[in-house]
């Protein structure tokens, strides 16, 4: 693992690393902002998944979370949302909701995809093993959140793994893929045809397939350009709603689907997750 930089910030390190993935076959770049600490402490790790067109340097840069990760004792991980370098295969027209940066946290089976796109195994396996090796994380408080096509990812990766992560939450999920154009092209393309393999990479299928945690939270922009066509959180509120899963919906009146909206309530998100993770 190499480190591209390092800087202070509220008293702790604002890192930036790259390193040889064996999941994807590429280098992947990540960040982790370490607040201050005790030497030897362990900390609880927030993991954050960015959204469509975005690597880890968009919430790095524009998401205003470390001044209460500082506060709360919190460890706050980003990782890139695709593989990328020469050979990576791309959407043949170059648009944004396919191929490099829009890799959906999932395990390709379709070709050239296969290869390197292995996002879910990456995020929940291979990173996770860094993580541990190289930070102060104590990898049995952990939660995830995520923005957009990472709100989708955060909710899946947390309803696959309940025991692992004390709290999810996300910023305008795309929260039932298969029922969306997005998810519908992303879930075609990297799966294939057959949609009983999408359930597993859908929150609302997977909640109606019995999948449980005890709440959610999610903030959504009642301005989002994407709300009524992409997003549709009505449909988790009902998959919730039958399951019996708390789900906290905040419809925020004049916010967008931008970082402006997600930094307006990163800090809420972040003292939500520090009190499911005992963190102070």
């Amino acid at each position: 693992m190499e480190q591209v930089s390092a800087n202070k910030a509220f008293g702790g390190v604002q890192g930036v690393y790259r390193h040889a993935s064996a999941e994807t076959a590429t280098d992947m770049s990540f960040s982790v902002y370490v607040p201050p600490h005790e030497e030897g402490a362990k900390l609880p790790v927030v993991w954050y998944l960015s959204g469509l067109t975005c690597t880890h340097a968009n919430v790095t840069e524009k998401g205003e979370f470390r001044k209460a990760c500082a506060e709360l004792g919190l460890i706050f991980v980003a990782p890139d949302t695709s593989p990328r370098g020469e050979g990576v295969p791309d959407d043949p027209a170059g648009a944004y909701d396919f191929g490099l940066g829009a890799g959906f946290y999932v395990n390709a089976t379709q070709a050239p995809f296969d290869r390197n796109y292995r996002m879910w195994s990456y995020v929940t396996e291979e990173l996770p093993a860094l993580i541990t090796e190289h930070f102060p994380a104590n990898m049995s408080r952990q939660s995830i959140m995520g923005h957009s096509m990472g709100g989708h990812g955060a909710l899946t990766i947390g309803l696959r793994h309940p025991d692992r992560f004390k709290a999810v939450s996300a910023f305008a999920p795309i929260v039932a893929p298969g029922q969306v154009a997005w998810g519908e092209k992303a879930l075609g393309g990297y799966l294939g045809d057959d949609r009983a393999a999408w359930r597993k990479h859908d929150a609302v299928a997977l909640i109606e397939d019995g999948a449980r945690v005890p709440e959610l939270l999610v903030d959504q922009g009642a301005a989002d350009q994407f709300l009524e066509q992409q997003l549709r959180p009505e449909l988790l509120q009902a998959a919730c709603d039958a399951a019996g899963i708390g789900l906290t919906l905040n419809m925020r009146e004049g916010y967008d689907h931008s970082y402006y909206f997600i930094s307006s309530f990163m800090t809420d998100h972040l003292r939500w997750h520090a009190a499911r993770l005992g963190a102070e």
